[in-house]
């Protein structure tokens, strides 16, 4: 690998050649391998990607459409290439695993920004650059969200954006091809790491979206954000803030969302990780402040009977949380107009806390609900109340004989043998 001369000691008509003859030495693959040598090359190499990167940061007239293939050969040649493998038996967990970080980061990074500045830069034409940057290398470019290397995910991130912001004809199959990736994700691998950099940028891109929203925008919602709710806890623990960003801003576009997002919450709540469940109390707070009254209503009930269960976990961080919900103003606002249907569901469960749930806080944040519920309307709550003491007869009526029916089949057997 020989250097080749600087752009500022060749004449300026000179300079176009000499860019497509360092983007050819840049295609050219260093092996960063340990002992791998060639330090002289990878120096070479790391500074024509720096002239590089000045070349584009400079350049005041459009870039010749023989120089895009050049460009984007380059690119593909130093980004595209096998990602490291972990066995299925012992996945990557973020938490408690280092990732894998790429051997070649000091080449890649400046690969990245060459091409991040390239896109960006406006004597990139998009008419003629989408001949290039075309779609199956868009396809190809998701595929790399799955590196374990942060440093990577960020600059694809930022790249994919700016992309989807330059070139208009991509933008339907960008966000049909990051459906994709959540449908892998949600129904067959339950892996995959770059999930929260592609919700940023749908945060992004949902926050543009025009009023009304196209059917296509809600079908995205219900088929692949909702479902997103899906993961196992350790999965979705990586991207549920960023989801929860996406999700909400639906909701301000359009508070008629409503219904379907809160009965997608209640479709994937969880019923055995309490760490999950919390999660999606802190969301379901946030949904309920942008949830208007009529929209409200529509859920109310299904929606209670699962706050009633959360109410009575044992888990005492997850009844603790459901019980939070009676501080949010406007969420009681909502609650008394919809009381008549609530209060019935919610009864049992508040009154069964103050007798048998094990922990203090939980007691007193119980009562502090029923205070409310009682000065809210004291006529229904003593209805509730009467209903829930004949129920609790009526329980203890059939449990007593039921035992007596079991005490005289007990005594019928006996007496046969």
């Amino acid at each position: 690998m020989d250097n080749l001369p600087a752009f500022k000691d060749v004449a300026a008509s000179e300079r176009a050649n000499l860019f497509v003859r360092k983007l050819r030495l840049c295609a050219v693959i260093c092996d960063f391998s340990e002992g791998s040598g060639n330090d002289r090359e990878k120096e070479i190499k790391r500074q024509t990607l720096l002239e590089l990167v000045d070349y584009v940061n400079s350049a005041k007239q459009p870039f010749a459409e023989h120089i895009m293939p050049e460009v984007v050969s380059m690119v593909s040649a130093n980004i595209f290439r096998p990602l490291p493998t972990r066995s299925r038996d012992a996945p990557f967990d973020p938490e408690e695993d280092e990732p894998i970080l790429e051997a070649a980061w000091p080449h890649l990074h400046i690969v990245y920004e060459f091409f991040l500045r390239f896109v960006v830069s406006g004597s990139t034409e998009a008419k003629v650059a989408r001949k290039y940057i075309d779609t199956t290398l868009i396809t190809r470019f998701l595929e790399l969200f799955d590196s374990e290397d942060p440093r990577e995910r960020d600059y694809l991130k930022t790249i994919l954006h700016r992309i989807y912001g330059k070139f208009m004809p991509h933008r339907a199959f960008i966000r049909k091809a990051i459906s994709n990736v959540f449908y892998r994700f949600i129904y067959e691998t339950e892996r995959h790491n770059g999930v929260a950099e592609l919700l940023e940028i749908l945060g992004s891109i949902i926050n543009g979206f025009a009023l009304p929203l196209k059917d296509e925008h809600k079908q995205f919602l219900s088929r692949a954000l909702i479902p997103l709710h899906k993961p196992a806890g350790g999965a979705i623990q990586q991207y549920h803030q960023q989801l929860s960003y996406c999700i909400t801003q639906y909701l301000e576009k359009d508070p008629k969302l409503a219904d379907v997002i809160l009965k997608g919450l209640i479709k994937y709540w969880p019923h055995t990780n309490s760490q999950k469940e919390v999660m999606f109390l802190n969301e379901l707070e946030e949904l309920l402040e942008l949830t208007q009254s009529t929209e409200f209503a529509k859920v109310a009930e299904p929606l209670f009977r699962l706050i009633a269960r959360c109410i009575n976990s044992p888990h005492f961080q997850v009844a603790e949380r459901a019980l939070f919900l009676w501080n949010n103003e406007y969420i009681v606002s909502l609650m008394a107009k919809s009381r008549d249907v609530i209060l019935p569901v919610l009864y049992p469960a508040l009154e069964n806390n103050t007798t048998k749930h094990w922990n203090s806080t939980v007691h007193g944040l119980t009562f502090n609900v029923q205070k409310l519920f009682m000065d809210m309307d004291a006529r229904l709550w003593e209805e509730c109340a009467q209903r829930h003491k004949l129920q609790a007869e009526k329980n203890a009526s059939a449990a007593a004989a039921r035992k007596q029916k079991w005490a005289e089949l007990e005594r019928q057997v006996a007496q046969r043998s």
